[in-house]
């Protein structure tokens, strides 16, 4: 019986153990898409900064009056 229930924990905790290297590796790339998100929104940002202090508007970037 003792053997059986540490066959039984052993396996378990290979099980746990595949999880969380699963959601490690999920943690990980979260955080990348994360840093590069915050990246992007920091360009644009410095890019609408740009674009107001310049006093130049961009036709593109308006809404169309439908809208």
């Amino acid at each position: 019986m003792s053997e059986d229930r540490i066959t039984n924990l052993e396996i378990k905790l290979s099980f746990t153990e595949d999880l969380i290297e699963q959601l490690n590796q999920t943690v990980y790339k979260q955080q990348q898409q994360l840093e590069f998100l915050y990246r992007e929104l920091k360009s644009i940002k410095e890019q609408a900064g740009s674009s107001d202090q310049s006093g130049v508007r961009n036709l593109k970037d308006e809404i169309p009056p439908h809208y």
